[in-house]
């Protein structure tokens, strides 16, 4: 896959599976993951569940292939606007209740919006997971619970995620292989 400057030869998410991505601030791992989730124009193939990309409608990609930035975007005034589905127990697992959808979005802290933003993309019923950072707004437990939905998310229906992490510590307990990006060039990390 080619994008921006960005070249990842080969790179496999196994169903159930977790894929670190780490590298440099600027390195490409954002572009990598908009390419991937074609939010972004890039050449090459992407793949899932042995069809091409190019077999669905670019939507249904992206609800397949769920692309969460860093910053999460909100679009209407009330969290519950942002999905149909919430699903209480994800909501539970991250600390809140279902009160919280009634909440007004500018009134959540960044934190409270990375984390409900998981819950929104949960809500959309992914196959595989690009996680930019997931936790960067998060405190210990907040990481923790984070963590523990992805894994027991993982563990239930089978997604994939890929998850990009500056935390060696993270990567370690997430992942089960872990990947490079430096210059734009993704790398099989062999020695961390």
């Amino acid at each position: 896959l080619r994008t921006r400057g960005v070249h990842a030869p080969a790179m496999q998410i196994h169903a159930g599976g977790c894929v670190a991505l780490y590298g440099p601030s600027g390195s490409g791992k954002t572009l990598l993951l908009r390419a991937i989730a074609d939010l972004d124009e890039a050449s090459g193939d992407v793949w899932l569940n042995d069809r091409p990309r190019s077999e669905f409608s670019g939507p249904d990609w992206r609800r397949r292939v769920m692309y969460l930035a860093a910053e999460s975007h909100w679009w209407s005034p009330r969290v519950r606007d942002h999905a149909t589905e919430w699903r209480p127990a994800d909501l539970d697992a991250l600390g809140f209740d279902a009160d919280t959808l009634d909440l007004p979005v500018q009134r959540l802290s960044s934190g409270e919006r990375q984390r409900l933003a998981l819950a929104r993309a949960l809500a959309h019923r992914p196959s595989v997971l690009l996680l930019d950072e997931p936790s960067a707004n998060l405190d210990g437990p907040n990481t923790e619970r984070l963590e523990r939905l992805i894994a027991d998310w993982r563990a239930a229906s089978g997604g994939g995620v890929l998850w990009v992490s500056h935390d060696p510590q993270q990567r370690g307990r997430v992942a089960s292989r872990q990947y490079r990006m430096l210059a734009g060039e993704l790398t099989e990390a062999t020695d961390d």
